[in-house]
């Protein structure tokens, strides 16, 4: 199972559980808000380092963040595809 384009909602997700804006995260980070709302809707490749610094800033571990994309990416799969939050890509 591929978890990659599921890590980004993941972020927003615990961000949002953590009540905490995309700004203030980015700043307290140390990154750009427009890299952090990239990240989050999936169009950003974070590196591990910034994986790690928004992590840390949201008081989870990266296994943690992980763990949410996968368990996102198997409620994805139950849908239809229609229906998917994540659509899968044509392949040419």
């Amino acid at each position: 199972m591929d978890i990659t384009s599921y890590v980004g909602p993941a972020f927003r997700l615990l961000r949002e559980r953590a009540v905490v804006s995309q700004e203030d995260l980015a700043f307290r980070a140390g990154l750009d808000r427009t890299y952090v709302s990239g990240i989050e809707r999936g169009r950003r490749n974070p590196s591990l380092n910034s994986m790690q610094r928004l992590a840390v800033e949201l008081s989870v571990s990266l296994d943690q963040v992980f763990i949410l994309a996968r368990k996102l990416a198997e409620q994805d799969e139950d849908l239809p595809a229609q229906k998917r939050v994540r659509k899968p890509h044509a392949h040419s």
